[in-house]
């Protein structure tokens, strides 16, 4: 008992009217649209993004080097969590204080600027 063929390019059709649908509502007059990925890629690719994830990591590994492993206060899983805990108040202080840093730097160019234009 064979099986009876049917017609394939009526599937065809169907789907590339739909794709040329999609290309048409995507284009909209011309305008890129906002695209969210690409601007949190750009945004990773920073150079201050770069230095705050340097300067979280090295206040981590400073914290975890500080509060030690050898000390016989507890568990050693709580000793680790703790640890952990710090090391993650310290990046984020140290972000912080960077952050910081760099807002008054940039507050500090705006003022000059502004100064040197009404001159």
């Amino acid at each position: 008992m064979a099986k009876k063929t049917t017609s394939k390019s009526g599937s065809k059709k169907k789907a590339t009217g739909r794709s040329v649908a999609v290309a048409r509502a995507s284009s909209r007059g011309g305008r890129e649209k906002f695209d969210a990925g690409d601007a949190f890629v750009k945004l990773l690719q920073s150079p201050l993004v770069a230095e705050l994830v340097a300067v979280a990591a090295t206040a981590a590994l400073a914290s975890l080097a500080e509060h030690g492993f050898s000390s016989s206060q507890g568990t050693r899983g709580k000793r680790a969590g703790k640890a952990v805990k710090e090391a993650g108040k310290a990046a984020a202080a140290a972000v912080g204080r960077r952050l910081g840093t760099e807002i008054d730097e940039i507050k500090a160019a705006s003022k000059s600027a502004k100064s040197g234009a009404k001159a």
